[in-house]
Order: C-alpha cells, then structure tokens, then sequence
C-alpha cells in the first residue's frame, strides 16, 4: 500500500504521539517505572521478572521504535501498521484487564481508565493501515525522486 493522504495523517498524529511518549520515558523514575509495570502485568505477566528501571527502559525505546517507524516514510504502511497494532493491543490489553480502569461492564471506562481508553484509537489507525486501500500520488512522486537522488549520486561520482 502506497502513502496517501490519508495513511500520512494516521501515521504523523500517531507516530509524533508515541515517539513522544517514548522519549518522555527515557528518565522514568523508578517509581513510576514500577507503576506502569505492574499496570502492564495484568495484561503481559512475564514483565513481572524484569527489573523496573529495565523494564521502563525497555518500554521507552519500543515507543521510540514504534513511533519511529510510522514517522519513516519508506516503511511501508501495511508494515507500520502491524507494528502499531501490537503496541495498540497491548495497550488496550492492559486497559481490560486493570482492575478499575472499566465499569462494571468491563468496556467503558471508570473515572481512572479515561486516560487508558484513548488507546482504542491507535487500534482504530493500525487497522486503518494494514487493511486501507488506495495508492497516492505520493508515491509515484517518491519513485520519481529516489531516481533524481541515484542519477545526482552517478553524477557526483564521475
């Protein structure tokens, strides 16, 4: 699937919102660190044998990793998109299975899991790009370009 428009907007909002968030957790307290952590157990129990600082480490650099990937235009969308939808399932993953995230209904949110449940959203967007449609202009102009920048490189080199 080529860029569009539309692929454009779903992966700038999403990829500048995560690649953000990542970076933002490069100095995670340990506090909160251990916080999140236990969060994400309900959803991922294994996380349960890493260390907090280790694991809100590891947590920055996959939100950087998955942010990055959507912000880089030569990942196909499709691709972006898969990556974007095992962040987004983990993340509503652990919005399901928090106790007090959800009503008793175990779907809305309670007045805790408003914060959390924006994260149906990003599922919303990674099913957008695996399964959308439609190739742009964008990406017939890419192909224009990238053959610009070789001849460029030839001609620097003779």
């Amino acid at each position: 699937m080529g860029l569009n428009i539309a692929n454009i907007a779903l992966r700038l909002t999403a990829g500048a919102y995560i690649l953000n968030s990542g970076v933002g957790k490069l100095r995670l307290p340990a506090e909160s660190a251990q916080g999140l952590q236990a969060m994400t157990a309900n959803a991922i129990p294994q996380v349960e044998k890493l260390e907090p600082a280790v694991f809100g480490k590891a947590l920055a650099v996959g939100e950087i990793a998955v942010g990055s990937m959507l912000l880089t235009p030569f990942i196909p969308s499709r691709l972006a998109g898969l990556g974007l939808g095992a962040f987004a399932g983990a993340l509503v993953a652990t919005y399901l299975k928090t106790p007090g995230m959800t009503e008793s209904d175990g779907i809305r949110p309670s007045a805790n899991g408003g914060a959390m449940a924006k994260d149906f959203w990003l599922a919303g967007m990674a099913v957008a790009l695996v399964f959308g449609r439609g190739k742009g202009k964008i990406k017939e102009t890419a192909k224009s370009v990238a053959k610009d920048v070789a001849k460029a490189a030839k001609a620097v080199k003779k």
